[in-house]
């Protein structure tokens, strides 16, 4: 008798013990993971959660951080360091701040203030302004505020008679009116002739005139009426000062030196402003130990599209022009749009638009040069998200995340699929770039990208409001708790509930059109003591996840876990978890069967 004969089905295993991270587009390569929460690159090439994070701070409204030797940051009105509170009547409201480091020094912005972080009384607004109520008296002077005692203003020179000759200091100093601007002269006697005095000098008189500035500040003065040279508004630097302290201990400055000439002492009741502003901007960096910045749009009653650089040491001068390697620059750029961020990097400043990046060369004024490039900038309200990563700048463009080594940006985030993220805010901890990005349908992902091993993860939902590295840990802003958190876990207090993790493979089995039956799966794995992990599965895209097998840590021992999945065409894994977790291996026995 003869009996039917089947044929053997095909076997094969198929053995993955290299975990890849994140990939979410439609077709991933083994090891890749098209949803993803809580995992980590540490222990690559071995599956694990993240560790713990920590919790330093849980401040009323945090605003703003930078690092200097502890973590600075904004607490509404306050400036806080090393868990001391320095009020700084800062404008408390739900908008960001941005701090800058600066020498000893922490420039707050847009509130245009200062704190010396050596000497927290030395703190204040970097602009400074004098409106006169009374009298202001001008008159021509020597660079040191010295009175002329002795001026003849007239078209023609004066006449020097044998007495003068003999005491020169009856010589009257001749203000030559005979031309436009006028002239300050002297009579050499030993030449017999007059000569120009190149550079002339007014002395500004009114109480407390100069308190609010420093010699050689740049300022500028407004409303000043019938002194040509100092026509409103007119922009001019102090050469000099008074500056001394009274009886009581109190510093007195009551005149200022600026460049000019007239022909007569005037006094003048109608009120007069003398003012030190730093410019609008929209972002501000420091480099070279200048503070720089761009903006783009109305200042003052113009419009303009420039970038400028304070003094060299001195962030309150802008306005600075004295000829020398220590002045403050402004130069216009030629390229459209709005500026969307700003760094420095390898040493130079960085400005960005979303299709140009402006590089400033150079090392003093004069020889400073701006070249624009076309290339992928930083997206318009991306300007947190860059970062630098061992010499290597990272940044979000409206195409993608890109890495700028120097040269020309590479995008590195195809992995990301084909979301389009915004509001993107970043920062650096070692090899890794961490990314906290807004989504199209509202919500915020928290992306790390491992530089050395060219690899993603998504950790959660948390949106950062600002990122700082200080002392080997990374800070961040979490806007839903408003607490400062670290990721290494600085602070007294840690995550004390186990960390929830998942991932979801990409789409099992569509290699070939034939029907597989996945007779067996065996995943290695080592579980801490109360760690949970879960597997499902999803058959032929079904759009629901079936529970197979959970297992609890007992010791840290590895165990095969056995899982049996029905006939498909094809299938996604989900592993879910809660707690430590290591998964080195999963293994899968494949039958393959015809195509229908």
């Amino acid at each position: 008798m003869r009996y039917p004969t089947l044929s053997k089905l095909n076997t094969s295993r198929e053995w993955l013990d290299v975990f890849k991270g994140y990939n979410h587009n439609l077709r991933i390569g083994e090891g890749e993971f098209y949803e993803m929460t809580n995992l980590s690159s540490d222990n690559y090439p071995i599956l694990s959660p993240r560790g713990p994070r920590g919790i330093y701070a849980t401040p009323a409204l945090p605003q703003g951080m930078v690092a200097k030797d502890a973590l600075c940051y904004i607490d509404g009105g306050d400036f806080i360091i090393n868990e001391y509170r320095v009020p700084m009547g800062l404008t408390v409201d739900n908008k960001p701040k941005t701090l800058i480091s600066m020498g000893a020094y922490v420039i707050v912005m847009p509130d245009r203030k200062y704190i010396n972080t050596k000497n927290y009384n030395d703190k204040g607004d970097i602009d400074a302004v004098v409106d006169t109520e009374s009298s202001v008296t001008f008159e021509l002077c020597t660079v040191d505020g010295a009175k002329y005692n002795n001026t003849k203003a007239q078209a023609y020179a004066p006449e020097i008679t044998e007495e003068m000759l003999q005491d020169n200091s009856k010589i009257p100093m001749w203000i030559d009116t005979s031309s436009t601007p006028h002239a300050l002269k002297q009579y050499s006697t030993t030449s017999a002739m007059w000569s120009t005095v190149a550079t002339t000098y007014i002395k500004i008189s009114y109480p407390g005139i100069g308190l609010p500035f420093s010699l050689e500040d740049g300022i500028t003065i407004i409303g000043v009426e019938d002194i040509p040279d100092l026509a409103s508004p007119t922009s001019a630097v102090i050469w000099a000062m008074d500056d001394r302290v009274n009886d009581d201990g109190k510093r007195v400055s009551d005149w200022i030196v600026v460049k000019g000439i007239l022909n007569e002492t005037k006094t003048q009741t109608k009120s007069i402003r003398i003012q030190r502003v730093m410019p609008d901007m929209d972002f501000i960096i420091e480099s070279g130990n200048r503070l720089w910045g761009c903006k783009y749009g109305p200042q003052g009653d113009k419009i303009v599209n420039e970038i400028y650089a304070s003094k060299l040491g001195d962030f309150k001068n802008w306005n600075c022009f004295m000829g020398i390697s220590t002045d403050s620059y402004a130069a216009s750029v030629g390229t459209d749009g709005q500026f969307t961020g700003a760094i420095t990097h390898l040493g130079y400043p960085l400005f960005f638009k979303e299709n140009f990046m402006h590089k400033v060369y150079g090392n003093y004024p004069a020889n400073y040069q701006i070249q624009a490039t076309p290339l992928r900038g930083v997206q318009q309200g991306c300007d947190k998200s860059l970062a630098i990563v061992n010499e290597v700048l990272y940044y979000k463009s409206r195409t993608g995340i890109c890495a700028y080594d120097g040269s020309l940006p590479a995008e590195i985030s195809s992995a990301l699929g084909d979301v389009s993220y915004s509001d993107a805010v970043a920062g650096s901890l070692g090899n890794k770039y961490y990314i906290s990005m807004l989504d199209t349908e509202g919500a915020y992902h928290l992306f790390v990208y491992d530089t050395l091993k060219g690899m993603w993860h998504r950790e959660d939902d948390t949106q950062v409001l600002d990122f700082c590295n200080c002392r080997g840990d990374l800070y961040y802003i979490d806007h839903a708790y408003d607490q400062i958190k670290t990721i290494k876990g600085t602070g007294d207090v840690k995550e004390t509930a186990p960390i929830k993790w998942e991932a979801v493979t990409g789409i099992i089995g569509t290699d070939s059109p034939d029907k597989k039956y996945i007779s067996r799966m065996e995943v290695r794995m080592q579980l801490a003591v109360g760690a949970r992990v879960s597997f499902y599965v999803e058959y032929d895209s079904n759009g629901s996840y079936e529970y197979l097998f959970s297992m609890t840590g007992k010791n840290l021992q590895s165990f095969p876990v056995p899982i049996r999945p029905r006939r498909c065409d094809h299938l996604r894994l989900k592993i879910v978890g809660t707690g430590e977790a290591k998964i080195f291996s999963i293994c899968k026995t494949v039958e393959w069967g015809s195509d229908q």
